[in-house]
């Protein structure tokens, strides 16, 4: 009996801890890019669902941004293509646009009902609805990789009366440009513009990696914060490194419009967002800006 009480007061202490968090975020909106593993691992899903429904549920307000790169992929194999990158972006002719829009749609309904099945009502779109995200043609260095965009206007009108309306949007990175052409979006680049353009609070990466090192091969070396201008100098001196550059950049940007704080955390860890959000401790890397007051204090 003693040790059923001792558990009931652990619980007790975590929703304590986790009440200042709630106060102080009640209402605001943070913008959850969801990508890697932890799309693939269906245990993992639904942890990562669950976790979006329980911020909603405790009255966040949040938008989920959704790849699907590795079922891309999967079915432009399965039509006897192979993938190809440069520089971390998809080289998307006419037909694997074709492949990516029908698998970034079938993904995004999936999601939808992963929330719904948790009695939060969810409105799955893409980029293309109600004129959400216009692109330009994107190239990489100069060389052309066909119909990628690059996002020069976010309608956040859309994504706001949603919300208004208590519906958890969840958005697949598709959009078109001046001409109604059918461009697939870098889903980093559609999580951090969608973020400026609706003043979210937070912007959260889910990743296939802890956070950040100040060198990847010395697990000591771990940050588990730093200021929008450390982040630059990093990735200035060539600390920063692979895929992480991109999305390093994304997340300065996204402070110096107005987020306040962004966060790159592992999505393999179950329920690795409400550790980060809900705890002291936190579990991954979290980037503020540079005049934030609790750079050295308070962790959230």
């Amino acid at each position: 009996m003693a040790q059923d009480m001792q558990e009931i007061m652990k619980k007790a202490e975590v929703l304590i801890e986790a009440l200042p968090y709630i106060q102080r975020f009640n209402r605001k909106i943070i913008v959850v890019k969801y990508g890697g593993s932890a799309m693939v691992d269906p245990e993992l899903q639904r942890n990562v669902i669950k976790d979006v429904t329980l911020l909603k549920l405790v009255g966040f307000k949040p938008i989920i941004v959704h790849g699907g790169g590795k079922e891309i992929s999967r079915w432009v194999s399965k039509v006897g293509k192979e993938a190809q990158f440069v520089n971390g972006l998809r080289v998307t002719d006419a037909e694997t646009m074709e492949i990516a829009e029908m698998v970034l749609g079938r993904v995004n309904k999936n999601l939808v009902t992963m929330v719904q099945e948790l009695g939060v009502k969810a409105v799955g779109i893409s980029g293309k609805d109600g004129g959400l995200l216009t692109v330009d043609k994107k190239y990489s260095d100069g060389q052309d990789i066909g119909f990628v965009g690059d996002i020069k206007k976010v309608d956040s009108k859309v994504l706001y009366d949603l919300l208004d309306n208590d519906f958890l949007p969840i958005v697949a990175p598709i959009g078109l440009d001046e001409n109604f052409q059918t461009y697939n979006i870098n889903a980093d680049d559609a999580a951090c513009a969608i973020a400026k353009a609706v003043g979210a609070d937070k912007l959260v990466f889910l990743t296939d990696i802890e956070g950040l090192y100040r060198d990847i091969n010395d697990k000591s070396s771990f940050i588990s914060r730093l200021t929008a201008s450390e982040a630059d100098a990093l990735i200035n001196g060539g600390v920063i490194g692979g895929g992480m550059l991109p999305k390093l950049g994304n997340c300065t940007s996204a402070i110096r419009a107005g987020v306040s704080r962004v966060h790159i955390l592992d999505g393999r860890v179950p329920h690795c967002l409400l550790l980060e959000i809900f705890t002291n401790e936190g579990i991954g890397t979290a980037i503020l800006a540079d005049d934030d007051h609790l750079v050295n204090s308070d962790r959230q």
